[in-house]
């Protein structure tokens, strides 16, 4: 994976540090591992995101660094990828998984007018929480493990391709040397 691209994207370690949800966390910020970008921690950190971005809940941003600095992943690429889950995508992501979650129980679909607001949410929570959180935590798993998953391939792939291309123009170059024993 092109670590200069991934860091053009995220923001500067300084800044996370000092963001006024992330200070509870204090010295445990200065660990490098959390800025590492391998593909251990950018894999575990982009599995991690995915799967919270699934579970409607608050402060899914606080859980993903939580759990980035327990487990020593990227810690912004964590953070960051939590915002899969937004105003824009969290109405169809949510209703996907309470699909699936009444699919899971084997119980009816409430066809009660949904409607895709915040407020239908907070006032039929009462009934659709058991299937909305089955659905949403099978959909998070599997999601974070595919995600997971893909940036381990994509990884690999990708420093695949920088040894082959190395060791063609080192080829190259070796073949275009003139042989000393000719002369």
């Amino acid at each position: 994976m092109p670590r200069k691209f991934i860091k053009r994207y995220l923001p500067d370690a300084h800044r996370v540090r000092d963001h006024q949800h992330l200070k509870m966390f204090g010295r445990l910020l200065h660990d490098p591992l959390l800025w590492h970008l391998n593909r251990y921690s950018v894999a575990g950190a982009l599995g991690t995101g995915v799967f919270l971005a699934f579970i409607p809940m608050p402060f899914q941003m606080l859980a993903a660094a939580a759990i980035a600095i327990l487990l020593r992943f990227n810690l912004p690429v964590a953070v960051v990828t939590v915002w899969i889950s937004n105003p824009f995508t969290m109405p169809p992501m949510f209703f996907f998984s309470y699909r699936i979650g009444n699919w899971l129980m084997g119980s009816p679909v409430r066809d009660r007018g949904f409607e895709p607001t915040l407020e239908w949410f907070w006032v039929e929570l009462g009934d659709i929480w058991q299937p909305l959180y089955l659905g949403s935590l099978v959909i998070g798993v599997i999601a974070g493990l595919a995600a997971y998953g893909l940036v381990h391939l994509v990884w690999r792939i990708h420093v695949s391709y920088l040894l082959r291309l190395r060791r063609s123009r080192r080829n190259h170059r070796l073949a275009k040397q003139p042989d000393s024993g000719d002369q």
